[in-house]
């Protein structure tokens, strides 16, 4: 029998080693990210960024504003607003009178006024019957709250033009005035008015007389004043028939911050 040359089994054995690694190398799955997205899989932490980039929200379109406390003769009431796209888009009392006959009266008012809020985007909504100083203490911070959004709205865009406030009219135009003290035989008045466009789009009593009647002539003549204010958009309007000395200081307190805004 022949016997194998020495040579020879050295070069097979090399063959066999070489055939058996490019064997194993084919085999190898690949870790190349760009040859696993190929295969439909993104890498994990591509998919992780995607994934974050997908989940962001609108949050910074928007922005929740809290009104001034105003306090009234049945305990506090204040107002936060959020406003999205320059529009109210919910109203919220975060104060309001509680306790006693109070409670029924809030649980009547608020979810009005702030309906109200949201439907006709300004403070001066209407009245609610039965609560009349929940109600004007509501548009007083309510109000406060507008006017926090807006001039938060005109830094944070100094160089932009002026956006559209929230609460209708015109941001830059928008004023607020308080008049002078007008003293009356019953008390002091004094009239706020907020002016948009040359037109009084506001207007409240941050005074009037109190205690005995004249607080059932206040509640009976403000209201209707503030109203008549807007509605007019001057100092001449009608007398509230029973509150007349009421009334005439009301007038005169309009009249002077009217001639301070230029009106």
């Amino acid at each position: 029998m022949r016997k194998s040359h020495p040579v020879r089994r050295v070069v097979l054995a090399t063959a066999a080693t070489v055939s058996g690694v490019v064997l194993m190398l084919s085999l190898k799955p690949s870790s190349d990210p760009a040859s696993a997205q190929a295969g439909g899989t993104l890498p994990q932490q591509t998919a992780a960024a995607q994934e974050s980039a997908q989940g962001g929200t609108g949050a910074a379109a928007g922005g929740a504003v809290t009104g001034d406390v105003v306090q009234t003769q049945y305990g506090p009431v204040q107002v936060r607003i959020t406003v999205s796209g320059n529009r109210i888009t919910k109203a919220e009392a975060v104060q309001a009178p509680k306790g006693g006959e109070s409670d029924a009266k809030t649980a009547l008012s608020i979810p009005k006024l702030t309906a109200a809020t949201v439907a006709e985007q300004k403070s001066d909504v209407d009245t609610v019957s039965g609560a009349t100083y929940t109600s004007e203490g509501y548009k007083k911070s309510l109000q406060s709250a507008i006017d926090k959004a807006n001039a938060a709205a005109q830094q944070a865009q100094p160089s932009a033009q002026p956006s559209k406030p929230a609460g209708g009219g015109g941001a830059a135009a928008a004023k607020t005035v308080t008049g002078a003290v007008a003293q009356t035989q019953y008390g002091p008045v004094q009239v706020r008015i907020t002016v948009s466009g040359g037109k009084i789009t506001n207007a409240e009593a941050v005074q009037a007389p109190k205690g005995g009647t004249s607080d059932q002539k206040t509640e009976l003549s403000i209201p209707k004043l503030n109203q008549e204010a807007v509605a007019a958009g001057s100092a001449d309007i009608d007398s509230v028939s029973g509150a007349t000395y009421t009334s005439e200081g009301y007038k005169k307190s309009l009249q002077s911050a009217l001639d301070q805004a230029g009106g």
